[in-house]
């Protein structure tokens, strides 16, 4: 598996309120992406930053996405570059569900 953290700058001045409410309109479009197991969306403690952590089944279906649909979608809501990191992911600790 690969998980994927990516990272970029928030508009300055706009509320938490605001950024929570755009988050919970566009995750349920992340259902549907082949090859992503889970998608955790990150808001700063001060709201500067956004981001997400994604884990995958495959590294080439994290770049397939992470590189085309992501990043272009940050570019165009958020004028900025996103930053995107990949990792190996070979163990997964899963408290909720107890699956190792």
């Amino acid at each position: 598996m690969t998980t994927t953290i990516t990272r970029f700058r928030l508009p300055a001045g706009v509320s938490r309120q605001t950024i929570e409410q755009a988050l919970h309109e566009v995750a349920p479009q992340f259902k549907t992406i082949p090859g992503l197991l889970r998608k955790y969306f990150l808001l700063a403690e001060d709201g500067s930053t956004g981001g997400g952590v994604y884990l995958w089944s495959t590294l080439a279906e994290a770049r397939a996405f992470s590189e085309g649909p992501l990043r272009a979608m940050v570019r165009e809501k958020f004028a900025v570059e996103p930053e995107i990191s990949y990792y190996d992911t070979p163990v997964i600790v899963d408290n909720l569900s107890s699956i190792q």
